[in-house]
């Protein structure tokens, strides 16, 4: 074999050799364990960045690990395609959405493929292609025959400039993120799903889940939201008269509320704008909020009075009815009974407002709630200036009221959810056509499911004037199924969460001509899921939903749709700035800059490479655009090849844990890869053969080597186990420095082939390529990724004598050495002649000698 390392061309024959032989194809066995290894799939951006790579790379390594193992794997990726990035960039570059993202398919997909990732590709699939997205259409067609798809008016933030619906995060400041216009808030039909019609069985059965990260079950379940609490009626005489309901947890606060506030939407905000321009403005106003929990939640309270009031249902008292843009319509009743001592957006409010503020519950703060707000306030404690209910406990109190709203048909107990219906209509071009026909005469008609799917046309090209399906006559004109009459098909596209919601299901059936067929039930549910947890709540959360409605629709017998979630760490980096005259900052490119360190290795000063001039050191931060502070994963595997970038990510830190740039990593990783490649080279020109367990006598040192080897191994199959891969690369380095340490003494040839193989699986799951060319070039076989998982050899463990710390009282006093088969008193002894622990012996009682076997001997003196 040659001498040097050449990356490049061990990779590209590695991966020739594996796509020759399809080795990655995976393939039903029924006798064999199956292990389904999914990453979330990536959106076709147009290159891949490191967190790609890194979340990439994990998987890659569980797979191979559990296919040498001995289990039959499935790898498999695609492309989340749809969504409004490929058409923002349409418009940009003046190119149709379908055009930017195929061309970005084929070019990540060889980025992908450089990295030597073991991918069956022959189930690769794209969310939009026709064969894919023709199932969405199908399930939404069975899902609105069963009532789970419904369409209800739904809230939009509107550009009246673009004449766009925009998504939240194209509102900046209240405004149009490309017009600048004053967004609007606008109400729409939609289409939903009732996700809330599993509400309590998504709950329930995250307790099922005991291989996904708490941290996530713990989101998942807040996100859902279950909350007991109670119904209160408000009566009032407003508009005729009738009753306002609010929700609250805290009934036993009732007797603190001091006003009661509504959406701004609510119909009763909008009675009382009617005659009040005043109020009709700040109405207006707050259409052009926030829409979304988060955004109320950071946004300053605002409200203004009706001039209307509203009956407390048990004292009868008038309390003030407030228009407070703190109070969505779309959660709960629309309605807020305000409390201001015992709940902090309705303290701010009040404080505001000069509203009063009455404590009816005793905290650890006291029985007052003074400016500035304290934790405390929202405690539960006793009740106080709330009548009969003072001195009564939370439930006690909660109960009470309860029974006393009831007897007055103003209240109930009730159990209400945070979870709401899944809205997926967007009036956008570029996803998945809700197969609807609008026909004058019969209204809303469904697409016969022999007509699917509906194509979406792939030439159009946004240019910011809203959804261009509208101005396409060839995808508008149709004939309506049930009349026959001309009719005009549906504009709106699906939300790109259906997309994520089952497409691990098609890889399994990437070709079937039904949504899935029997296979699936061969490999769901995935075995292991990786992904950031930036998606814990909503894709994770919506493939759990879609999965159930799969199973009740008979489609398949998963319950879940991931046994097993691993949510991967950032790739962080230093950052580096200019601040310029004007105050804006230049972000500068790690690479661009040199940066000096003190004797301990800690960075102290940085210039510009370009003028050596200083810049501003910022902090360690996620790679990004925005800051500039990203590398190029391309770039990395040109110079180093992807074995090293591929030991490197594994190494720098554990799969959960952040990954924090460095050069002198990557540098270390190369280098070790070009010493392993060395020492092989050396073990080929002495022509041995086989891996087999050196035999008879071997040099004492050899002995030594060999079990520091299989000790070495046996930690690393349990960090395997674990996905601790730093520790493994970390074995795999020791055992390298152990083979290196080796003479020519006794044996010690044949424990160089067999370690040597030990270390080429170990590391094959990170290293593939440079394994892969190794172990064919020594004679171990034909592809290491069929060779048999390594085994400790319990043998080569013992030991004829083990070493055991001596303490006097608890105190290390000593080391001694006594025969493996040593009985205690022998190693008592031994101990007791210890000379160090003599001296702390000497003069004293020896009055009790603990022996720990393989570790101390305690000798308790007095």
């Amino acid at each position: 074999m040659q001498e040097q390392y050449d990356a490049a061309g061990v990779e590209q024959a590695a991966q020739a050799y594996w796509d020759e032989h399809e080795t990655f194809k995976a393939r039903e066995d029924a006798t064999r364990e199956k292990f389904y290894c999914l990453s979330m799939f990536p959106y076709p951006s147009g290159r891949l960045h490191m967190g790609h790579v890194r979340n990439y790379t994990i998987s890659d390594v569980i797979a191979r690990y559990q296919r040498m193992t001995g289990k039959n794997v499935l790898q498999p990726m695609g492309w989340d395609a749809f969504g409004l990035p490929a058409e923002n960039a349409a418009m940009n570059n003046g190119v149709p959405p379908a055009r930017w993202t195929y061309d970005n398919i084929d070019y990540m997909r060889g980025q992908l493929k450089s990295l030597g990732f073991a991918i069956d590709w022959s189930r690769e699939l794209a969310t939009c292609k026709p064969d894919y997205y023709r199932w969405n259409q199908w399930l939404f067609l069975r899902l609105l025959e069963k009532g789970i798809v419904y369409q209800k008016t739904g809230t939009v933030n509107w550009d009246p400039v673009d004449q766009t619906v925009l998504a939240n995060e194209q509102v900046i400041d209240g405004r149009g993120w490309r017009t600048g216009a004053v967004v609007e808030k606008r109400e729409i039909p939609m289409y939903y799903m009732a996700i809330t019609q599993f509400a309590e069985e998504l709950l329930a059965d995250l307790d099922d889940l005991p291989g996904w990260p708490e941290q996530v079950r713990t989101m998942q379940k807040n996100w859902i939201g279950k909350s007991h609490g109670v119904r209160v009626g408000f009566p009032h005489a407003i508009d005729g008269g009738g009753v306002l309901w609010v929700f609250t947890t805290r009934a036993d606060t009732l007797m603190g509320a001091t006003y009661v506030a509504v959406a701004a939407e609510h119909p009763l905000a909008l009675h009382a704008a009617r005659d009040n321009p005043e109020l009709a403005a700040f109405i207006d106003e707050c259409r052009h909020g926030g829409t979304s929990e988060a955004e109320i939640a950071t946004q300053e309270k605002k409200g203004m009075a009706t001039g209307f009031t509203v009956e407390h249902p048990l004292t009868g008292e008038p309390l003030p009815l407030w228009v407070a843009n703190y109070v969505l319509m779309g959660y709960g009743e629309g309605a807020v009974m305000a409390v201001p001592a015992h709940d902090e957006r309705d303290f701010e409010f009040a404080h505001q407002y000069g509203l009063p503020i009455k404590p009816v519950v005793l905290t650890s703060a006291g029985g007052e709630t003074p400016a500035p707000w304290q934790a405390a306030y929202a405690e539960h404690g006793v009740c106080i200036n709330s009548g009969q209910y003072d001195g009564l406990e939370f439930e006690a109190a909660v109960d009470a009221v309860a029974a006393d709203l009831a007897a007055k048909d103003l209240g109930e107990k009730k159990v209400t959810w945070r979870l709401r219906d899944w809205g997926i209509s967007r009036q956008r071009y570029w996803g998945t056509p809700i197969p609807m026909i609008r026909c004058a005469a019969c209204g809303d008609v469904p697409v016969p499911e022999e007509q699917l799917p509906v194509v979406l046309p792939e030439d159009c090209v946004p240019d910011g004037s809203g959804n261009p399906l509208n101005r396409n006559e060839a995808f508008l004109a149709c004939t309506c199924p049930r009349c026959g009459g001309a009719a005009r098909r549906e504009t709106d596209t699906m939300d790109t969460f259906v997309d994520s919601s089952w497409y691990f299901f098609r890889y399994t059936c990437p070709d079937a001509a039904t949504m899935v067929d029997g296979r699936a039930d061969y490999w769901m549910p995935v075995d292991q899921y990786v992904g950031g947890i930036e998606h814990a709540i909503l894709h994770l959360l919506y493939s759990r939903f879609w999965t159930k409605v799969m199973r009740d629709l008979g489609l398949t017998q998963a319950n879940e749709p991931f046994h097993n979630l691993l949510t991967q760490g950032m790739v962080v980096a230093p950052t580096f700035l200019r601040e310029g005259a004007d105050g804006r900052k230049q972000w500068i490119n790690p690479a661009d800059v040199q940066v000096s360190t003190d004797d301990k290795g800690r960075p102290v000063a940085a210039t510009l490479k370009a003028d050596g001039q200083p810049v501003t050191m910022g902090g360690i931060e996620k790679m990004s655009k925005s800051k500039n502070n990203g590398v190029d994963p391309q770039a990395l595997i040109d110079r180093y090849g992807a074995d090293t970038a591929r030991v490197f990510m594994m190494f720098a830190a554990p799969p959960e844990q952040s990954l924090e740039w460095n050069d002198a990593g990557v540098e270390g990783a190369h280098r070790f890869l070009k010493r392993l490649w060395a020492y092989a080279a050396e073990q080929g020109e002495a022509g041995e053969a086989g891996e087999a367990a050196p035999a008879g006598d071997l040099a004492p040192e050899v002995q030594a080597a060999r079990r520091e080897i299989h000790e070495t191994l046996r930690q690393a199959l349990i960090d395997f186990g674990k996905y601790q891969f730093n520790t493994v690369v970390s074995a795999c380095m020791k055992i390298l420095n152990t083979l290196g340490r080796l003479g020519d003494a006794a044996g010690a040839a044949a424990l160089r082939r067999e370690g040597l193989s030990i270390l080429l699986r170990l590391l094959s799951p990170v290293a593939p390529h440079i394994a892969h060319h190794l172990w064919r070039e020594l004679g171990y076989g034909e592809d290491i990724v069929d060779a048999p998982w390594p085994v400790v050899d319990e043998a080569a463990l013992a030991r004829d004598t083990v070493e055991l710390a001596v303490q006097v009282n608890g105190k290390l006093r000593g080391q001694i050495a006594v025969p493996a088969d040593a009985d205690k008193a022998a190693i008592e002894a031994v101990a007791l002649a210890e000379p160090n622990a003599v001296r702390f012996i000497d003069g004293m009682t020896v009055r009790k000698i603990i022996v720990v076997p393989g570790r101390l001997v305690n000798v308790v003196v007095g």
